[in-house]
């Protein structure tokens, strides 16, 4: 898929998107965010980026950690995810400092150095060019700052990498076909077949300019986090 089938994509799932996430994770999907966002280490008063927030699931998890005195800066290139994540923030954080912006993870509209943590989740695997947004995402953050990148993994056991083949033909695919979306969902496994493995990952993020990264893998290794932190 082009980036421009992409942004399509998540603009026509904007609506069903986090009914989605619900079912297709059997709600685990609430606990990999939290995970993420422990290991991004957001504190009071912080700035904090979350990058492809779609509907702002993680950008909402940092806003509750950073508090009143902080900020979130939540982008995403899908203005009908933004528009979702909008009302939720308005709704859950009405006195927190929200801003939801328009952008490209490969090119994101914002100042060098300027944020203390981010956040990444299902984002990474669906970028044009890794490399190009892992640059990107180290030229925002300030020295010593971590970012956490929630995705799709390659698990090493057998029966694991079974089960996870079963999950998208027989969980993934029949769900999204009741949402009427089984074309639109049938990318997920070419996707994860092109995504790097845990250990490029972290190669890719030292390439990028990290000081330090290390990927965890969660959840018997169907789903890897990629922590990584600004020299």
């Amino acid at each position: 898929m082009t980036t421009t089938d992409v942004q399509n994509l998540f603009n026509r799932i904007a609506p069903v998107y986090d009914d989605l996430n619900q079912q297709l994770s059997w709600g685990l999907h609430r606990v990999w965010k939290l995970m993420t966002v422990k290991w991004a280490n957001p504190r009071p008063g912080d700035c904090a980026l979350d990058v492809c927030c779609g509907s702002g699931d993680l950008a909402l998890l940092l806003a509750k950690q950073v508090g009143k005195t902080g900020r979130v800066v939540g982008v995403d290139f899908s203005t009908a995810q933004l528009a979702i994540a909008k009302q939720r923030g308005e709704e859950q954080y009405p006195h927190h400092h929200l801003d939801w912006q328009a952008g490209d993870a490969l090119a994101l509209p914002c100042e060098n150095a300027s944020f203390d943590c981010a956040t990444m989740g299902y984002g990474l695997r669906n970028v044009g060019d890794i490399s190009r947004s892992l640059r990107e995402l180290h030229r925002v953050l300030k020295p010593g700052a971590k970012a956490a990148i929630l995705d799709f993994n390659h698990p090493k056991n057998p029966q694991w990498k079974t089960f996870q083949q079963w999950y998208l033909d027989q969980i993934v695919v029949p769900t999204a076909q009741r949402f009427n979306l089984k074309e639109d969902y049938a990318y997920i496994m070419p996707s994860l077949d092109r995504f790097p493995t845990g250990s490029e990952q972290v190669a890719l993020a030292h390439n990028a300019g990290f000081s330090a990264a290390t990927h965890y893998p969660i959840t018997g290794g169907l789903m890897g986090v990629l922590v990584v932190q600004k020299g």
